[in-house]
């Protein structure tokens, strides 16, 4: 029977280029659509960007673009990953789509009609440098539960708590590194400890073959009882921010807006409907079909929202939920966490660009993964050696020593029929089919190509026994010749199908070769009998161990330039006594009413008169920090009129480029003695 499924991977945020992660999960997930649709099934393979949140608004800002521009910039390098490691999703989306604006505020209304959705008022931790609400991941502090440094304000990363900011031990400000302070906001909640929520999720999460057990003893501890309530321990969960925030607004409202959270895993299901609308099918009708299966690959770093709110969220809104989530792990690197400054991290564009096959990495990766959450690990010298060995020296190597007899003593054509021999040969192939079927289907690949390569290993020995070089000597063996190399080309073939998922363009490759349609499963049990190929040209080559010391080569670092930033060009003394710096002392300091950065000065500069100052350095100082203080200003600067008013020069203060990694505007103070009107020389 014909399967109906629709497939996705884990959204990458749109902040930054795809790593190897990314590239792992996206193998594995392709390995398996394309397993799928080899069999004839209907596979609709989606993907998008995560769009929104506040993170993508504050890097947009540092960069001086809109966030809908920054975030079209990073989709566009999208694209030379995914043709380059042979990805193919049928679509790539947005989560700032029309379609997740849409489908994300139905999805919202469904869950208030069914009274999941309450409102209270919080307490919220505000940074008073930024002058906002904070960001979960821009609070980090000690993990409540374990007490690790330095973990975010809504998971912990050691030990895989989920908590509010609010429980964090030692709070601070990723931004500015200010204590945050607690604020009051109205905020919405999507009722995960309601007991129908609890019933519900304890059901599916149950439903045989949905999670994987290890996954499931995981989710076990969530639903555990609280001594002190006794109820799960599930926490009803904040889906609202408050403005200013890059993201879909929450329906009649003014200035909340979903938490990325909410509307992020809504984009599969927008990048389906995406999808749909380009070729002409109904998303309603197919979403409703009780035969679709949908099926989520992730990271296990986000099991929790995936396995309990996206579930629920589907579910009590009358939408379909997820019939599996397959959760993997992570990949190292010789055993190590990956790290581009100790040269242990893999970038999967450099490993392009420097023009090593794809399908090395798709092959190295199916052949460590299984269907476990379990992390694999990189090995340079086991990579070598997997790919030397068993791509080249057992698989590509059979098709190479029979192709060159068959075309120059057979035309190219094959033999109608083969031996007693070949057939058994052939036949054993075949009947490893439902076996290999199996592992794909069931996410087993690395014993799906264990499997294979055994299969290879028979067809060598068959090779060595015939030694079709030595027949080729020989008179009056031509029509053993044939046989052998014919069986050999058959065995190549099937060997082909069967790694074709994982090798899409070798196998495109080797279609081409033998002059045949696009392999399927199906074509397991026929025989190309007396069929022309073409011309053998190699089809893989063996990897260079150099190739690995470039990949893994740690880049150049440069020690940084004095406070973040270049030195200006060069200048002569004559220029720089243009300027004319003298002490200033600030006899009065305050706030720029409808001004977020200015604080406007009252300088004297020893004329006889003040001067009127407006400087950028609000989010540095409270006025009566200043009150008194001497400092430097550029005194002949030429007066600037602003809409507050004249400003008669600068005040000079220090700050580093990069201020989001090194906050802090400090204002030059000279050293006692110094007397307002002396210049600085």
């Amino acid at each position: 029977m014909t399967r109906k499924l629709f497939v996705t991977t884990a959204l990458p945020y749109a902040n930054a280029p795809f790593h190897v992660g990314h590239m792992m999960e996206y193998i594995q997930a392709d390995i398996w659509v394309r397993f799928l649709r080899m069999q004839g099934h209907e596979v609709h393979f989606v993907g998008a960007d995560d769009a929104h949140g506040a993170p993508i608004m504050i890097a947009a800002e540092k960069a001086g673009k809109t966030p809908q521009a920054f975030v079209a910039e990073i989709a566009a390098g999208r694209k030379q990953y995914l043709d380059g490691f042979r990805i193919s999703f049928d679509n790539w989306h947005s989560t700032d789509g029309p379609e997740n604006h849409e489908l994300a505020q139905d999805i919202y209304r469904a869950l208030r009609d069914a009274g999941l959705i309450t409102e209270r008022t919080i307490e919220q931790f505000f940074d008073p440098v930024k002058g906002m609400f904070l960001p979960d991941r821009y609070i980090k502090g000690e993990c409540p539960k374990c007490g690790a440094k330095d973990q975010y304000g809504d998971n912990c990363e050691v030990c895989g708590s989920v908590y509010q900011p609010t429980d964090l031990k030692n709070p601070f400000s990723a931004l500015s590194g200010a204590v945050p302070e607690l604020r009051q906001s109205k905020h919405y909640f999507f009722a995960l400890s309601n007991d129908r929520c609890i019933d519900f999720l304890k059901e599916w999460t149950h439903a045989p073959g949905r999670l994987q057990p290890e996954v499931l003893n995981k989710i076990r501890e969530w639903f555990e009882i609280d001594e002190e309530t006794g109820k799960a321990g599930l926490s009803d969960w904040d889906i609202s921010r408050d403005a200013p925030y890059f993201g879909i607004r929450i329906p009649d409202t003014e200035d909340k807006y979903f938490y990325v959270w909410l509307d992020a895993p809504v984009g599969y299901l927008a990048s389906l409907k995406n999808h749909f609308g380009k070729i002409g099918r109904d998303f309603d009708a197919f979403m409703k079909d009780p035969a679709v299966e949908q099926v989520h690959f992730i990271g296990k770093d986000i099991t929790y929202f995936h396995t309990l709110f996206w579930p629920a969220m589907l579910h009590f809104s009358g939408r379909k939920t997820p019939d599996r989530v397959n959760v993997h792990g992570f990949i190292t690197v010789s055993g190590e966490k990956m790290s581009k400054s100790r040269g242990t991290g893999i970038s999967p564009l450099k490993y392009l660009e420097l023009g090593m096959n794809p399908e090395w990495l798709r092959y190295y990766i199916a052949a460590k993964l299984n269907a476990r959450n379990e992390d694999i690990d990189f090995n340079p010298d086991d990579f070598v050696a997997r790919v030397n060995s068993d791509l080249v020296g057992k698989f590509i190597n059979i098709a190479s020593r029979a192709a060159g007899f068959l075309t120059k003593r057979f035309g190219g054509t094959l033999s109608a029929d083969v031996g007693v021999e070949g057939r058994v040969l052939l036949d054993s192939l075949r009947a490893h089919r439902p076996e290999i079927e199996r592992l794909y289907e069931e996410r087993e690949f690395g014993k799906a190509l264990r499997e294979v390569m055994l299969l290879a290993d028979k067809v060598n020995e068959y090779v060595d026994q015939n030694k079709p070089w030595e027949l080729a000597k020989q008179q009056g063996q031509d029509a053993v010749l044939h046989d052998v190399c014919t069986v050999c080309i058959e065995a190549f073939r099937l060997l082909t199908l069967y790694l074709k998922p994982v090798l899409p363009g070798l196998a495109e490759q080797v279609e081409s070769f033998l002059k045949i349609a696009p392999l399927t499963f199906e074509d397991a049990g026929r025989a190309l009998g007396a069929h022309t190929i073409g011309e053998y040209k190699h089809v893989m080559q063996r990897v260079d161990p150099k190739l690995l010391d470039a990949l893994f080569e740690p880049p150049v670092v440069e020690l940084p330039p004095p406070g973040g930033e270049a030195l200006a060009d060069e200048i002569k003394i004559d220029d720089f006594a243009k300027v004319d710096l003298r002490i200033a002392k600030i006899v009065n300091c305050e706030h720029v009413e409808g001004s977020d950065k200015l604080l406007r000065l009252t300088l004297d500069v020893g004329e006889g008169r003040t001067r009127n100052v407006f400087s950028g350095i609000k989010s540095a100082y409270q006025p009566e920090d200043l009150i008194g203080k001497l400092t430097v200003l550029v005194a002949n600067l030429a007066p600037r009129k602003m809409k507050f008013g004249l400003s008669e020069g600068m005040v000079l203060a220090a700050s580093h480029a990069d201020e989001k990694a090194n906050p802090g505007i400090f204002v030059l103070e000279p050293g006692a003695g110094a007397t307002p009107g002396m210049r600085v020389r």
